[in-house]
Formats: structure tokens, C-alpha cells, sequence
């Protein structure tokens, strides 16, 4: 922690793979929650298998357990064929332990603020962190409660 901060922040790890319809492809996507997995529709006429997460250590190998799981489920479910990648991809999820990102004031620099640790759904909260964190830098009423995000929660 170069600035002294511990903040304690791990990684969720999730897989996709792209694969060939064997019949008429989905037009929606489909998100079978019983067994942990999503298939989309892409562009091109493709579709993404994409898996729950999976918690390892930093630098840790990928396993491919998740997606050889969900492979046979969706290929007699919903038609996925040959895989169309090399390799699947594998994305990192910055998490802290409450699953809330840290947004806020950095407790002992002036004028550094913290905007990170939104798991999976950094994209989706990206424009309500951009408004609070605003809202926030200028000393506006805020729209939410910003106390549940703050960075000092964790000591």
C-alpha cells in the first residue's frame, strides 16, 4: 500500500467463451440461475457462455471448471456448438469484503479521492459513481448516502 491505505480488496474472478449456434440462435439473452450461468446473443450470430464467479488467488492459473460445468447444460439447452475462441476469457472483479465499492474522500491526502471496488458491476455503477463522487468533490447535497461507501469503514 504506497499510500498507507489497507484496504482490504480481492478479486472475483468470471469466464465467457464464445461458440457457433447448432440451431436458430437466441435473439435474448438467457440466465439460468439454478445452474450459474448466462448465454447472450453476440453480434455475428455468436454466443457467449458466460459463469458465475469463481474466488482464487491472485496470478492463479485458470481452471476452465466453471465453463466445462455449464458447457453440456447450455449446449442441450439453448444450442451452443463449437467454441469459437482459443482460450476463454477471464475477467477480474476488484470486491471489497462487503461487496460495496469504496467511494470517498481519501482520509489523509488532501484532494485524492476513491472510486473503485464495484465487483462485476463497474460499467453499469460507473455513471452513478461519476454523479456521487461529483456531487461529493463540490460539497453539493448528494443523492444517496454516501457513508455506506466510504473508505474508512475498514480501520
Amino acid at each position: 500500500a504506497p499510500l498507507g491505505y489497507r484496504i482490504p480488496l480481492r478479486a472475483k474472478r468470471g469466464y465467457h467463451m464464445h461458440y457457433r449456434p447448432t440451431r436458430t440462435p437466441l435473439n435474448v439473452p438467457v440466465c439460468d440461475t439454478e445452474q450459474g450461468f448466462v448465454v447472450a446473443p453476440m453480434e455475428g450470430g455468436r454466443l457467449r457462455l458466460t459463469t458465475g464467479v469463481e474466488i482464487a488467488l491472485r496470478g492463479a492459473p485458470p481452471t476452465g471448471v466453471q465453463l466445462a460445468r455449464a458447457e453440456p447444460l447450455a449446449r442441450d439447452a439453448f444450442g451452443i456448438g463449437e467454441r469459437l475462441d482459443p482460450e476463454p476469457w477471464l475477467g477480474m472483479r476488484p470486491c471489497t469484503p462487503d461487496m460495496r465499492p469504496v467511494i470517498g474522500a481519501a482520509p489523509r491526502h488532501r484532494h485524492l479521492w476513491f472510486a473503485f471496488g464495484h465487483c462485476h458491476h463497474g460499467l453499469t455503477l460507473g455513471p452513478a459513481t461519476g454523479r456521487l463522487l461529483a456531487e461529493m468533490m463540490t460539497g453539493a447535497p448528494t443523492y444517496i448516502d454516501p457513508r455506506p461507501y466510504r473508505p474508512e469503514r475498514f480501520g
